[in-house]
């Protein structure tokens, strides 16, 4: 009789219990084909984040037409312009790609880098002093390298003294469209490292307040622009505009010549740490 009333029991309970509901829908829950063009809207570092949100989004998050959304549609002519065939493997994927593209390489012997800009997608290209054409640059006299951890090329050229000021430069790289703007980084002074601390002498720097530099760019496609201004704040790194430009076909390199002059012979002028020129969507 107990093992009876055991089983009337169970049989009571069983059909007495709340019935098991489904769970609701989730994201997990979401085709990775909807996820990833949703995906395509957002910039790379928020597709990152999304990534670890659950599976679904992990394997939406390394799709081809996804990561072929961020890249430029010249990212092939940047490829050969940046690599040669045996530093960059044909069969990675569209996400390594853009990893590849957008960390800075070096081209040009080492005088340049290069990357994709994460926000926009566009071309960042850094000249470094050493690939620009400075007057008297060989002569002691005038001209001096310097090595600092202050530069991302780990020299600059530093100027003692000099009548005749000018530094020339040009670039040709296949840019995605866009506009872009060139700036100069400059700096009033010599710095160094003195008991752990950064010091910067400025002894030498004159002639600046007294004629503006000039600055000066142009494009194989007719584009100009220039503008002129005083060198100021002595002591630290100061990044000064020369103008912008726009690119319209990125199937044709477009070459950029640029200038700094100060070419007044009535004065001289010195102290001046010229570091690099960048070139960086706008």
């Amino acid at each position: 009789m107990g093992s009876g009333f055991s089983s009337f029991l169970l049989m009571c309970n069983s059909t007495t219990s709340a019935p098991v509901m489904p769970s609701e829908p989730g994201l997990g829950d979401l085709p990775e084909s909807v996820v990833g063009s949703v995906l395509v809207y957002l910039n790379p570092q928020e597709i990152c984040k999304l990534a670890s949100l659950n599976r679904a989004f992990r394997y939406a998050s390394s799709a081809e037409f996804v990561w072929e959304s961020k890249l430029p549609k010249n990212y092939d002519l940047f490829i050969s312009r940046v690599f040669d065939n045996n530093n960059f493997s044909s069969t990675l994927c569209k996400k390594e790609i853009y990893a590849r593209l957008s960390a800075p390489s070096s081209i040009d012997g080492g005088t340049k880098k290069v990357w994709l800009d994460k926000g926009t997608g566009k071309a960042c290209v850094l000249i470094s002093s050493n690939g620009l054409a400075i007057t008297g640059i060989d002569d002691r006299r005038y001209w001096s390298w310097i090595s600092t951890e202050e530069s991302r090329f780990r020299s600059v050229a530093y100027l003692h003294q000099i009548w005749w000021f000018e530094v020339d430069g040009e670039v040709e790289f296949p840019f995605p469209p866009g506009s872009y703007t060139l700036l100069f980084r400059l700096q009033l002074g010599r710095s160094g490292r003195r008991f752990g601390r950064r010091v910067c002498n400025s002894d030498q720097v004159h002639g600046w307040d007294i004629k503006p530099v000039k600055f000066q760019l142009s494009t194989s496609d007719g584009q100009k622009a220039t503008t002129s201004c005083y060198l100021t704040d002595p002591g630290k790194w100061n990044v000064y505009p020369v103008g912008d430009f726009v690119v319209e076909d990125s199937e044709v390199p477009m070459k950029i010549k640029f200038s700094m002059t100060q070419i007044d012979c009535t004065h001289t002028k010195g102290g001046l740490c010229v570091d690099s020129v960048l070139i960086c969507p706008k």
